[in-house]
């Protein structure tokens, strides 16, 4: 049974042997309001192909995992009125089967690439250890992930909702590297600084391709996270974030809001009371990490064709 429907630009990408950059859709359908959802989705294809390489948007629909959409499945997906399941890798095999339709998650999209044949991801942030997770063990399965799945993931960090401390904690002990690119820190995606430094570092698309084919090289069945800080110019008030962080938090607690509903609920939390100022920065940092992701790409091909 093939699972895989690839679409008629990612097959001939493929055939080509040109460089393919993954793309996210829980972004599409969880994580944006209608219709920045939709023009986000068509912006970050856009700057994948200006930078010569091909996008290859991720999504379930209709019995098959969907590598690469067409413009009407973009817009399906980004649909308010679709019925949209988050999938990570506990979910593909009953969306799947019903014929649902699914948005993957960092790590559903990471299981997908992989099994494309796509070395390079691009996403805002990944997720992590939820604040409190010592008392509900609440951790994101994108760590996981990470740890089993041999795909690069370009990222502004992990999301500051989270506890940063005890993500990296567990992202060394599944032995995922985190690269530092142009920073010693690991970025708290919509801010630039965590107070969290990194010992592996990269300052350029090339050297971060060439990390990626040493460890494919190696057979190594990790993951890599290659984080990249928000532009300066886009980046939060760390002192007004943790403010609206606290108060989104509290509210969480209040509903009794829990699992996979907390980090959409969080974000939309923190873009209400920041007035806009954090859907501006998710969209600079998701543009920024699709920018150096099809850099990257296009670097590793040229690195497995000597």
């Amino acid at each position: 049974m093939n699972l895989l429907s690839y679409s008629p630009e990612v097959a001939a990408a493929k055939a080509d042997g040109k460089a393919i950059v993954a793309l996210e859709s829980t972004l599409i359908s969880h994580g944006l309001p209608y219709p920045q959802n939709l023009e986000c989705a068509q912006d970050l294809e856009a700057r994948v192909r200006a930078k010569g390489a091909v996008p290859a948007t991720i999504a379930l629909m209709d019995g098959k995992i969907c590598i690469g959409l067409s413009a009407e499945q973009l817009a399906r997906l980004a649909d308010p009125k679709s019925d949209v399941t988050k999938v990570s890798r506990r979910d593909f095999a009953l969306v799947l089967s019903s014929g649902g339709m699914g948005a993957t998650t960092v790590a559903g999209t990471m299981i997908a690439a992989h099994k494309a044949g796509i070395k390079v991801f691009a996403t805002g942030g990944i997720g992590g250890v939820h604040r409190g997770a010592e008392l509900d063990f609440d951790v994101s399965a994108d760590l996981t992930e990470l740890g089993r799945t041999p795909v690069a993931v370009v990222c502004a960090g992990a999301k500051s909702i989270l506890d940063l401390p005890k993500t990296l904690e567990i992202l060394e002990t599944q032995g995922v590297g985190v690269l530092g690119y142009k920073t010693d820190e690991f970025p708290a995606f919509f801010t630039q600084q965590s107070g969290l430094s990194l010992s592996q570092r990269v300052d350029d698309a090339k050297a971060a391709a060439a990390a990626i084919q040493y460890q494919s090289v190696m057979g190594l069945e990790t993951g890599m996270v290659i984080a990249n800080p928000i532009p300066a110019e886009g980046a939060l008030d760390p002192a007004e974030e943790r403010i609206w962080i606290e108060k989104a938090l509290a509210e969480a607690k209040e509903s009794g809001i829990s699992g996979k509903e907390t980090t959409p609920f969080l974000l939309s939390r923190i873009r209400d009371l920041s007035e806009g100022r954090s859907l501006e920065a998710n969209l600079l940092l998701i543009g920024n990490n699709t920018d150096l992701a099809a850099e990257i790409a296009v670097e590793l091909v040229k690195l497995e064709q000597i």
